[in-house]
């Protein structure tokens, strides 16, 4: 499951609508807990890198990568996966996307239809890189979230 604040979701989808018709991009940070359970507790939205079709990819580069990275081990948090829009598409990761993903990272997946947001989907590749599978997205304030959370701290 991955656990997050409804103004972090909110920014997601204003961070695609402002970026439409081109793909928008960010990253996840906050901390991963034993079960499976990741609960976001910051964004890092990113330019989008790309310099061709951007309609339809997005790239984040090594130095925003390396500069989130940095920037998490500080705070002590994680980088837990990212997100990004498609525009005019719906919310499911593409051909690209899985060519192009990492295992372990949870990426959320926001569709913006003709400059509105839509529907908002998180998935997490499979180890052998073969398919997505689709992630549970739960408010914190959820009772499967804090419970999460409270299991970490015992």
């Amino acid at each position: 499951m991955l656990c997050i604040d409804e103004a972090s979701l909110v920014a997601i989808k204003e961070h695609g609508q402002r970026s439409y018709p081109e793909e928008c991009c960010g990253i996840l940070l906050g901390k991963a807990f034993d079960e499976g359970t990741r609960n976001v507790t910051e964004l890092h939205p990113l330019e989008n890198r790309q310099t061709e079709s951007r309609r339809n990819r997005f790239l984040i580069e090594a130095q925003d990568m390396f500069r989130a990275d940095k920037y998490a081990r500080e705070k002590g948090i994680d980088i837990l996966g990212f997100y990004h829009s498609h525009p005019d598409h719906e919310a499911r990761p593409s051909q690209f996307d899985r060519e192009h993903a990492w295992p372990w990272y949870y990426y959320i997946i926001v569709s913006i239809n003709q400059g509105i947001p839509g529907s908002l989907t998180c998935w997490e590749l499979d180890d052998d890189r073969s398919r997505f599978h689709a992630i549970e997205v739960g408010l914190s304030t959820s009772e499967a979230c804090i419970k999460s959370e409270e299991k970490s701290h015992v």
